[in-house]
């Protein structure tokens, strides 16, 4: 029989009880039927004596057995609930192989697979090369990466939580390990997350994994604080006795239900106040220090009257945190003062729910959530949740200079933000959305010329895959490649970020500017071809872009400073593209009438162009002229060319309509697209997908389908608003599986082969 810690309850063969063992979590936590734990734990104890059949042994720290019995004590002490107690004891299982997550999610359920999963990714934070030989305390960027990106991949607290109780049970772990381990482990906790422990608002965990790192980082001084507290333990101790003694005589005078005792003061955070405030031992105030639990704030203000009056108070060594709460929510009143012998200590006063606040932070919050605790402070603890919700871009507040608070409190939604690994392991904070070619051009630029490709965690993926938090990002370059200027289309999303976008343009516009113009002008061309357009007038839309000619408009296409949508929609507010308005009939009339509104609707299905002649804009009194059967073209009432027109109107067969600004109307012109692709299943599905994200109105399709070939031809006719988010919609369509050819049929125009 394996070796058992003497801190576990055993049966009299030597092996671990269950029934002791889950007794002793239930009186930390309130569990349901200890069914699924039993089988968790007899599943675990399985997979040990596998290893131990080729071990022969146990050896101390290594047992995943053990460590989930451990880990899970740990947490029901926190007051999680049973699926999260499971999660804990078949983690190191599954972590290293023995147990799948398919036959977990199969045997205790989704929600238990689903958190384990989520402690396997924030693993990706031990190979994060944290160096050993930091100075303690330091905080740098690279670190604070570290912590975003851990806290990013967090959607349920309990993971967090699980990672904190692994974590713990390592560095308790670490006393058997060579010293090389011992000061990486101790680094991780130290720099990750004891700090994640603080701004959870942890306290019992807090201080351990602060004080064990501590213990490893700084051997030295650890010792010698540690000797100092031990020789004066037992006066310490005398002295404390008696001032908890006079509080709890005073409390019970003035009917305050109080709970005082003494608080040992950790080493870790001696020495830093040592080191903060230069300080020697014999002047740290806190190292004699006594808490004071009450039931109601009120209870706390009455009691540190009392406090002051018994003892002489320290100048400025009184903090209010309730008034003013910490950063992490920690609420208490906090004083020193001088008593008997010249001895000066401090006191701690609070309520007992402060006092959970304090030592479970985020875990008593998760458990009135859940229910697990009676209702009580709702409008409190929901605020509580919801400032969890925005720690995702929390700051440890050592070392930070200045401006702690406003940044915490910025409303930072965690979705925004991205944390990605370079191969060394370092942390890369990006926008969501971000692609291999933008983590390139982030990191240097030679690096995104160059690219010829990329690689997430270890596997080829196109550059314009979208990385996601904890991806591994491997830049493959090559001498010989250079930017193509495809990767500047919107369309194809190879870049999203405005540096690399930047990057490429200003390589772009270091190359030929005949290449550029060339380039623009065939881009433009194919564009509008797509659409049905041509004849297009890219003088007029030069000018409005602020081009100094076509030439120049070209050009900038090429190098991507402008968008071929840019230049899709300039023409169509120039009027050069015309638009197909339905409307129900109405008499055409020989005068002018007075309108107002956003888009023009005219009498009759007619093609409407604006007038060049006298630029009618949004609200003019507007008049339309017929131009023929099917165009109309709308003028100012007040035009000087409309007038010359209406002299002869009835000799030229031409006539004047009522048009006018339509009030609030969504206006559309209908397109017919022709789609063309090797014929699958769901794929008219997709394409109406796409329309309808788009809120596109389909009112008619016709399909047809070629078995010989394994093709199938699409016609959709829809109703859209404009051209630029036509070509949107076509860009998309062209981007789904099996699709040949997404473009629009000019209006009376057959399909072109």
């Amino acid at each position: 029989m394996v070796q058992i810690r003497r801190n576990y309850p055993v049966n009299t063969d030597g092996s671990v009880s269950f029934d002791a063992w889950l007794a002793m979590l239930e009186s930390h936590t309130r569990l349901g039927s200890g069914e699924d734990l039993r089988r968790a734990f007899e599943l675990s104890w399985e997979l040990e004596k596998q290893v131990l059949s080729t071990l022969g042994s146990w050896t101390p720290g290594v047992s995943s057995f053990h460590t989930g019995l451990e880990m899970s004590e740990i947490l029901a002490q926190l007051g999680l609930d049973t699926e999260t107690l499971i999660a804990s004891i078949l983690y190191r299982p599954v972590r290293e192989s023995r147990l799948s997550l398919k036959r977990l999610k199969q045997e205790f359920g989704a929600g238990v697979a689903t958190l384990v999963e989520g402690v396997l990714r924030m693993a990706a934070i031990s190979s994060s090369n944290i160096s050993p030989d930091r100075v303690l305390g330091q905080n740098r960027a690279q670190v604070e990466n570290v912590r975003k990106m851990l806290l990013a991949m967090v959607d349920d607290v309990r993971v967090a939580l699980i990672k904190l109780a692994e974590r713990t049970c390592a560095i308790r772990a670490v006393k058997y390990a060579d010293q090389e381990r011992q000061q990486r482990v101790a680094r991780e906790i130290f720099d990750v997350y004891a700090p994640l422990a603080h701004r959870l608002g942890i306290g019992q965990l807090k201080w351990e994994l602060e004080d064990l790192s501590f213990r490893y980082l700084q051997a030295d001084s650890y010792k010698r604080i540690a000797s100092l507290l031990d020789e004066r333990r037992i006066d310490r101790e005398k002295f404390i006795d008696s001032v908890t003694a006079e509080l709890r005589r005073q409390l019970e005078r003035v009917n305050i239900d109080a709970e005082v005792n003494g608080r040992p003061k950790s080493i870790y955070s001696i020495w830093r106040k040592m080191q903060r405030k230069k300080l020697d031992f014999s002047q740290i105030f806190d190292i004699r220090a006594v808490r004071i639990l009450v039931p109601e704030i009120r209870d706390c203000y009455a009691t540190l009257g009392i406090v002051h009056n018994l003892w002489r108070v320290i100048p400025n060594e009184f903090d209010d945190y309730i008034a003013t709460p910490k950063e992490n929510g920690y609420q208490s009143l906090h004083t020193a003062v001088i008593g008997h012998d010249n001895k000066i200590f401090e006191v701690q006063i609070r309520t007992y729910s402060m006092d959970e606040d304090a030592e479970l932070g985020v875990c008593a919050h998760w458990r009135y959530k859940e229910g697990l605790i009676e209702a009580g402070h709702k409008d409190s603890y929901d605020e509580k949740i919801a400032w969890l919700r925005q720690v995702l871009a929390w700051h440890d507040e050592m070392g930070m200079a200045g401006g702690l608070v406003e940044q915490l409190r910025v409303d930072f939604a965690h979705q925004d933000r991205i944390y990605v690994f370079t191969p060394e392991g370092h942390v890369v904070d990006m926008m969501s959305g971000a692609t291999p070619l933008d983590f390139a051009y982030y990191v240097h630029t030679d690096l995104g010329n160059s690219c010829r490709g990329a690689k997430v965690n270890g596997k080829l993926v196109p550059l314009n895959y979208r990385l996601q938090t904890g991806d591994r990002v491997e830049v493959l370059t090559s001498a010989r490649h250079s930017p193509r200027r495809e990767w500047l289309n919107p369309a194809q999303a190879y870049v999203n970020t405005p540096r690399a976008k930047a990057k490429l343009i200003q390589w772009f516009r270091a190359q030929s500017p005949d290449d550029n113009c060339r380039y623009g002008k065939s881009m433009l061309q194919s564009e509008f071809a797509r659409l049905g357009l041509h004849a297009i007038n890219y003088q007029l839309i030069a000018r409005k872009l602020g081009c100094k000619n076509t030439e120049s408009l070209f050009a900038s296409v090429g190098v991507g400073s402008i968008l071929a949508e840019e230049v899709i929609a300039a023409a169509q507010e120039l009027s050069l593209l015309v638009c197909e308005l339905d409307a129900s009939p109405d008499k055409l009339i020989p005068h002018k009438k007075q309108g107002t509104g956003q888009a023009v609707r005219a009498a009759a299905r007619f093609t409407v162009q604006f007038a060049i002649c006298c630029k009618p804009s949004t609200g003019d009194s507007i008049i339309g002229y017929l131009v023929n059967k099917q165009k109309l073209m709308v003028h100012r009432t007040d035009c000087r060319k409309l007038l010359d027109y209406q002299n002869d109107l009835e000799n030229k067969g031409n006539t004047l309509i009522e048009v006018n600004w339509s009030e609030g109307v969504r206006l559309t012109f209908p397109a017919e697209i022709y789609i063309t692709a090797w014929d699958r299943a769901g794929l008219l599905r997709d394409i109406t997908t796409v329309l309808a994200d788009e809120k596109i109105e389909v009112m008619r399709v016709n399909t047809h389908s070629d078995r010989s070939h394994a093709t199938a031809e699409m016609r959709l006719h829809v109703e859209v608003e404009s051209f630029p988010l036509l070509l949107k919609v076509l860009d998309r369509i062209n981007r789904l599986n099996n699709v040949i050819e997404a473009r629009r049929i000019e209006p009376d125009a057959g399909i072109k082969q």
